[in-house]
């Protein structure tokens, strides 16, 4: 039979994939089966800003704007003390900083001064370079590696003709973005309020009184009087949205008291992981609870703290918290607002310091995430340093770190390196139980047993004909439980 007269149907092949093929390009993973930290992080990435894309729509709105192409910007220092690497690795940061929040860096310029200029931040030869450099690259902002007073603010625009923002209102931004929970939503919006209040500004009419008589809605006779300008208008709807977030926070703020007295009633001791932002503390918390929380190579990346409940190797329960990041120069509104939150670490048993191992400045990170918990009120807290990223890190930097700081562990949460040692420290730093026991526990009071596994520290444990004999230490409310049963 000739091939032409073959049914049609017989010489069929499917251009689809069957249902038993195995090409890894399908095999994609259920979203439900995503951890938590994994499904944010697709999230975030599921529309991001794109660098050198145009449109020839001009007439667009500023949102659609900003999605269609990165915020371009400048870049501006003042170096009054230091070294220069010390200026340098500042204003590498700030420009970590810019892409975070969105934006693309075009230029980077620093001056050295012995202070601030009080009126511009910068000399006023610098303020012309600068404003030829925006109008040269088509800049739309200049950002400064520095808190500026308003009336610095307000020059600086007026001389460049371009938005100003400083290094506080950056990091306000990026906190912004990444704020996810209830608690920390309030607590950022709260910072800028409170950043915002003090920069409040208005041009022509804006700020004029506000007119009685008939321009004022009509009430006549005896409506006119001075009336309130517009920027105390604006000043008082800021106080009153104010009290309204502290309020909200005060009650946040019990719901986490509750819990953290529950810990401390139950005698679980806590562990908290501060550092400065990047350095990897949610990758390591990932590492020692399997916790499952966002990663990602960027700052800032998560806000919302994360505890997890895990066991020592010998049975005994403690919780592991993330915090915040801290950078050079946090904000001090952002460290009132998120007070609440850094309790965890001046509450905590044990501080893991968490330290980039491959930064270039690890010392001054670890300096500026001192000062900070200094300024909390958690420099008592018992300190490991955690140096990591120990996979790219110089081992040169490792042993200098190690030399200044004994009281050190070395890992590579990426890889696993060291993560056993860290365990080991960890354990061995934990607050221990204070009160010695020897019991002989029946049979029959196997709660009892289960209790001194979960919170007390076993020295020896043998079952026989009578019952469990259990050698070790407890805390004081369940030593008591146990003196019925002392040999």
């Amino acid at each position: 039979m000739d091939d032409d007269l073959l049914d049609p149907e017989d010489s069929f092949e499917s251009g689809y994939a069957d249902d038993g093929s195995s090409d890894d390009a399908y095999d994609e993973p259920d979203p439900e089966e995503l951890t938590i930290g994994a499904q944010e992080l697709a999230e975030r990435h599921a529309l991001r800003r794109v660098a050198a894309l145009r449109t020839e729509l001009e007439d667009i709105t500023e949102v659609e704007y900003r999605q269609l192409r990165l915020e371009k910007v400048v870049l501006v220092g003042v170096w009054t003390q230091g070294t220069v690497a010390d200026a340098e690795n500042s204003m590498a940061e700030l420009a970590l900083l810019a892409e975070t929040a969105g934006s693309e860096v075009l230029e980077a310029i620093f001056q050295r001064r012995q202070s601030p200029d009080p009126a511009t931040f910068i000399g006023r030869g610098k303020v012309e370079a600068i404003r030829e450099i925006v109008q040269a690259t088509g800049a739309d902002t200049v950002i400064c590696d520095g808190e500026l007073a308003p009336s610095q603010l307000r020059n600086l625009e007026d001389k460049i003709k371009v938005k100003v923002v400083d290094r506080t209102a950056l990091i306000l931004d990026i906190f912004a973005q990444h704020a996810k929970s209830k608690e920390g939503q309030a607590q950022v919006e709260l910072a800028q309020l409170q950043y915002m209040k003090q920069r409040l500004r208005g041009w022509g009419g804006n700020l004029s009184r506000q007119a009685g008589g008939r321009a004022a809605g009509g009430d006549g006779i005896g409506g006119r009087g001075p009336g309130e300008t517009k920027i105390e208008t604006d000043r008082r709807r800021i106080n009153t949205k104010i009290a309204k977030l502290r309020k909200e926070l005060k009650d946040l703020r019990g719901t986490r008291d509750v819990k953290r007295q529950s810990r401390r009633r139950n005698h679980i001791p806590s562990v908290a992981i501060a550092g400065y932002t990047n350095a990897g503390k949610s990758s390591l918390l990932n590492r020692l609870t399997d916790a499952g929380v966002l990663v990602e190579d960027s700052l800032f990346a998560t806000l919302d703290p994360t505890t997890r409940r895990t066991t020592t190797a010998d049975g005994r329960i403690y919780t592991m918290s993330d915090t915040v990041g801290f950078v050079r120069h946090l904000p001090h509104g952002l460290v009132e607002a998120f007070r609440s939150t850094l309790e965890e670490v001046a509450d905590s048993d044990l501080l893991l310091h968490v330290v980039d191992g491959s930064h270039p400045d690890p010392e001054g990170q670890i300096a500026a995430v001192r000062e900070v918990l200094a300024e909390i009120g958690a420099t008592k807290v018992p300190e490991i340093i955690v140096i990591n990223k120990a996979d790219a890190a110089d081992p040169m930097v490792i042993s200098r770190l190690r030399a200044r700081e004994p009281h050190s562990v070395v890992v590579s949460a990426k890889t696993g390196d060291g993560i056993e040692d860290a365990l080991r420290t960890i354990e061995s730093e934990l607050p221990r139980p204070q009160v010695e026991f020897d019991v002989l526990l029946p049979y029959e009071r196997g709660d009892l047993v289960n209790r001194i596994h979960q919170e007390a520290e076993i020295g020896s444990l043998e079952h026989t004909g009578d019952g469990t004999l259990v050698v070790g230490r407890a805390n004081a409310d369940l030593a008591s439980e146990l003196t019925a049963y002392a040999r």
